[in-house]
């Protein structure tokens, strides 16, 4: 191999003439040195890498992390306005079922402290040895709030019917004629087959007597609707109520009257007074109950009375 070289300022050149040997040797270095300096250049651009990825890579990591912390507080934020709402609409009920086993307690004569549903009930033990504590869960407690929201919706469904019961059994024990027509001793003439006063024979007595003087004021037995207020060949003055049910009261040989056919009338109002018109051999109530027309005896019904007839507040106006 032949190398000319023309230096700048020497008009005649040199010539240089190198063996196969020292070419490849030469070719060779030319090689190294630029493998070297590729090295150089590639540990030094590695080691710059390194460094940015160890400062930026940190940056997003970081705003990565805030907005996952971000969805996370609002993820809860939203549970816990949920389940907010959730224990207002539960105490919300929780009031109405205080309100509503007052009135049952009421009502049924019930301990009122039984049905104070927003005191807790007396609890307690001794603290759990064998299992750690542990925290309820989000799902947890969602679960419990949407169990106890169930088990209260229950109760109050319940408490509504046990109310509305008590309410149509009230409403059909006024409707009963189960209290004294008149203060009166009834033992004059009882229920069932006697000895007619009049005609001497044996005759069903389809009621039972009150004796009392004239002018003795005559009760409702029970609410309901006059359905007669007249006068009756053999009853005299009397006054049939309608009770429902089939139910049916009668107020006999009355010598003064008060209601009239389609009043209205409440258990304990004065609807007559007491005489002996009609069959009737004295002055005295004649009391009957019928049932689908039959009569029945009026003491099944007397029997549950606890006192006499009350004075009554209101009483029906006019005379027959």
């Amino acid at each position: 191999m032949q190398i000319i070289l023309i230096p700048g300022h020497l008009a005649k050149t040199r010539t240089l003439t190198l063996s196969l040997r020292l070419s490849v040797l030469l070719i060779l270095l030319c090689f190294a040195l630029l493998s070297a300096l590729a090295s150089g250049v590639y540990w030094m651009v590695m080691r710059e890498a390194v460094r940015f990825e160890s400062v930026f890579p940190s940056v997003f990591t970081v705003s990565a992390q805030k907005k996952d912390e971000e969805r996370a507080r609002e993820f809860v934020q939203q549970n816990l306005n949920a389940m907010a709402i959730k224990l207002g609409e539960m105490q919300a009920q929780l009031t109405r079922l205080d309100a509503l086993g007052e009135r049952l307690s009421s009502r049924a004569g019930l301990n009122p402290k039984d049905f104070r549903f927003s005191e807790l009930p007396g609890l307690g033990g001794a603290s759990p040895t064998l299992l750690p504590p542990q925290n309820l869960t989000m799902v947890e407690l969602n679960e419990r709030l949407q169990g106890l929201a169930r088990d209260v919706e229950s109760r109050s469904d319940m408490l509504g019917v046990l109310e509305a019961r008590l309410f149509d059994e009230a409403i059909r024990k006024k409707l009963r004629p189960t209290m004294f027509p008149v203060n009166a001793p009834y033992n004059a003439s009882g229920f069932g087959m006697r000895i007619d006063p009049i005609t001497g024979q044996r005759a069903m007595h389809e009621g039972i007597d009150f004796l009392a003087e004239r002018g003795t004021p005559v009760h409702a037995a029970a609410d309901g609707v006059v359905t007669f207020a007249g006068y009756h060949r053999q009853y005299g003055y009397s006054i049939d109520i309608d009770h429902g049910n089939d139910l049916v009261t009668r107020y006999a040989h009355l010598s003064k009257l008060f209601v009239k056919r389609g009043d209205i009338v409440q258990r304990g109002l004065k609807v007559a007074l007491t005489g002996s018109t009609g069959r009737s051999t004295g002055p005295h109530l004649h009391f009957e109950v019928r049932f689908k027309g039959v009569p029945q005896n009026p003491m099944r019904f007397l029997a549950k009375a606890t006192s006499g007839p009350p004075v009554a507040q209101n009483e029906a106006s006019g005379k027959k």
